[in-house]
C-alpha cells in the first residue's frame, strides 16, 4: 500500500537530498571551476590591459597637447641617441599660463630658468603621456607652481625605438641633462610612478656614477624589483609592445627572452642619498602596500644619518579612499604634501 507523504515530509526529504555527500562534492567542484575561470580571466586582463591602453591612447595627437585642454603645455621631441626620438610634454607653472599662450619652444626653454622647481615625470607601463592619471599629476604639480616634463620613453606613445630597461634609463638621463642645461640653479626633482619608479632609481644611480644627483625623488606605487622569470614572458613589462606586430609567437618568445628586465629598486636604493618621499595607496591592487614599507625601510637605512626620518618619508593613503594604483592625483591633500617635501629640499 502506498503511503501519502505530507508537505513537511517532502520538504525534509528534499533537504536531505541536498545534503548528500555526492551533491556537496559536485557543488564544490562547480565553485572551484568558476574560481579558476575567474583567476584565469584576471591573468589575461593583467597581461592585456597595458596593450589596450597603448592601443586606444594612439588616437590622441600627442604633438598637440592643446587639443585636450592643456593650454600652457608644449610638445617637444628629443633625440637621446641615434635612431631614437622621444616625446615630452613640458608644462609651465599654472600662474604663467597666460604668458604661455602662443609661445614657442625658445620661450619655454627660457622659462625653465625662472627659479621655480622642476619635476621630470616618469610614468608607468602602457599607454602614453596623455593618460588621465598622468595628466592629473602634471596638473597638480603645475598648480603648486612647478615646471613638469612628462616623458614618453622609447616605444611608448609617439616615441620611436624599442623599449628596453637600459633604453628607458638613457631617455630619462638625457632629459635630465637637457633640463639642467637650461634651468640654472633651480631644483630638479623626479617623480616615478610604478614602472617609472624603477626607471627613476636606475637613472639616479647612473647620475651618481657621473657625480650628479636629483635634488629630490618621489616614488608613487613603487615596486621593489621588476625581474621576471623566463617562464613568465606574458608578465614581461614590455610584452604589450610586441603585440603590435604580426607573427606574435615569434616576437614574444624571442625578443623578450633577450630583453631582460630587472629594475632593481631594492638594490639601487642602497646607493642613493637623495631625499625620497614614497607615496602609496593602501588599497593598491597592482603593487602591495608592503612594497612601499620595504622601500621605506631600505631607503632609510641607506641614508644612515641622524635626520633620516626627514630625508626619507612614507606617505600612506587610506584604502577607504579607493585610489588603487593610479588615483593619488585625486587626493585634495596632495598639493600640500608635495609642497612640504619640496620646501624641505631648500632647507
Amino acid at each position: 500500500m502506498k503511503r501519502r507523504i505530507n508537505k513537511s515530509e517532502r520538504k525534509f526529504q528534499s533537504a536531505g537530498r541536498l545534503t548528500k555527500p555526492t551533491d556537496l562534492n559536485e557543488h564544490a567542484r562547480s565553485q572551484w571551476t568558476w574560481t579558476k575561470m575567474g583567476l584565469l580571466l584576471m591573468c589575461v586582463l593583467s597581461a592585456t590591459i597595458p596593450f589596450l591602453m597603448h592601443l586606444f591612447s594612439d588616437y590622441v595627437d600627442l604633438s598637440q597637447p592643446s587639443d585636450i585642454g592643456l593650454n600652457h603645455t608644449i610638445n617637444i621631441y628629443l633625440k637621446p641617441e641615434e635612431g631614437v626620438r622621444v616625446g615630452v610634454w613640458y608644462t609651465v607653472p599654472e600662474h604663467r599660463w597666460k604668458e604661455a599662450q602662443g609661445q614657442n619652444l625658445e620661450w619655454y626653454e627660457k622659462a625653465l630658468g625662472d627659479g621655480s622647481p622642476i619635476f621630470i615625470y616618469l610614468h608607468g607601463n602602457g599607454g602614453n603621456r596623455s593618460a588621465p592619471h598622468r595628466i592629473g599629476i602634471s596638473n597638480v604639480l603645475s598648480a603648486v607652481g612647478y615646471h613638469v616634463l612628462a616623458l614618453d620613453y622609447r616605444g611608448f606613445g609617439d616615441s620611436t625605438g624599442e623599449p628596453t630597461e637600459a633604453g628607458l634609463s638613457t631617455d630619462a638621463l638625457y632629459l635630465y641633462n637637457w633640463v639642467k642645461a637650461r634651468s640654472g640653479n633651480s631644483l630638479v626633482c623626479v617623480w616615478g610612478h610604478s614602472l617609472g619608479s624603477g626607471v627613476t632609481t636606475n637613472t639616479a644611480v647612473k647620475l651618481l656614477e657621473e657625480g650628479k644627483q636629483f635634488d629630490g625623488i618621489i616614488l608613487e606605487g613603487a615596486f621593489l624589483t621588476g625581474e621576471v622569470a623566463p617562464n613568465q614572458l606574458f608578465e614581461h613589462a614590455f610584452s604589450w609592445f610586441y603585440w603590435k606586430f604580426p607573427y606574435i609567437q615569434f616576437f614574444l618568445f624571442n625578443p623578450l627572452k633577450n630583453n631582460i628586465v630587472v629594475f632593481p629598486t631594492n638594490k639601487n636604493l642602497q646607493k642613493i642619498r637623495t631625499p625620497i618621499m614614497i607615496l602609496h595607496a593602501e588599497d593598491d591592487h597592482l603593487v602591495p602596500f608592503a612594497s612601499a614599507q620595504e622601500i621605506y625601510r631600505i631607503a632609510k637605512k641607506a641614508q644612515n644619518s641622524e635626520n633620516s626620518d626627514e630625508r626619507v618619508k612614507l606617505v600612506p593613503f587610506d584604502g577607504s579612499l579607493g585610489y588603487l594604483h593610479n588615483g593619488l592625483y585625486k587626493d585634495p591633500g596632495l598639493p600640500n604634501i608635495i609642497r612640504e617635501f619640496v620646501q624641505s629640499l631648500k632647507a
